[in-house]
């Protein structure tokens, strides 16, 4: 399937909000969209519904998407029965898993207050998702030296530091960094030694 959708999109697809984890690693995900509305995000923090919601709970099992209504698992603190009193009465979870060496999920939940989400609605959002948990994927062309010099860039070292450590020039050690910067999309050393972090990297 072609058609590309953005947050736009998704809104119109979603009117009752959504929730978008990408990249789930040991706990946190590298990214986060919370577009539920702040009345539900309150109730469901206060409450400690993430380990009982059976949303979440289908999408670190499966691979796949599934509408709320057919979900059979058990539901002990009736959180889909309180989603739908905050107008979240349709939805619609995605998961998406890496079975290579990162083993990251993505996942998110869609929700309207009106209707069921169409099969072409969900292959769209099944998509979407993919295709951002692929996009922030960590990128597999750093050097080892580049990797290195990140590494040292994250426990406070500065370039002359660094250069003398590795044996190398400080513009050796710049132009490290600045391929480094270039693979990550970062704009600073140190906003790239923290993106490798988050990706394990370092």
């Amino acid at each position: 399937m072609s058609v590309l959708i953005g947050p736009a999109e998704i809104a119109q697809l979603a009117p009752a909000g959504y929730y978008i984890a990408l990249r789930i690693g040991f706990a946190f995900p590298i990214e986060e969209t919370n577009a539920l509305s702040s009345d539900w995000i309150d109730h469901y923090t206060k409450q400690r519904f993430m380990l009982y919601d059976p949303t979440v709970r289908w999408a670190y099992a499966n691979v796949g998407c599934i509408r709320w209504s057919e979900i059979t698992l058990d539901d002990p603190k009736r959180v889909m029965a309180q989603a739908r009193s905050f107008g979240m009465r349709y939805g619609l979870t995605v998961s998406v898993f890496d079975s290579g060496k990162d083993q990251q999920r993505s996942l998110a939940s869609f929700t309207r207050s009106d209707r069921e989400f169409s099969t072409l609605e969900a292959k769209l959002l099944q998509v979407y998702l993919t295709r951002r948990h692929t996009e922030t994927a960590p990128p597999t062309n750093l050097t080892k030296a580049e990797i290195e010099a990140l590494g040292m860039i994250k426990d406070g070292r500065r370039l002359k530091e660094i250069a003398f450590q590795l044996k190398v020039s400080e513009g050796a050690v710049k132009q490290r960094l600045k391929n480094a910067k270039l693979k990550l999309g970062a704009k600073t050393g140190t906003q790239a030694a923290a993106l490798a972090s988050q990706y394990g990297l370092i």
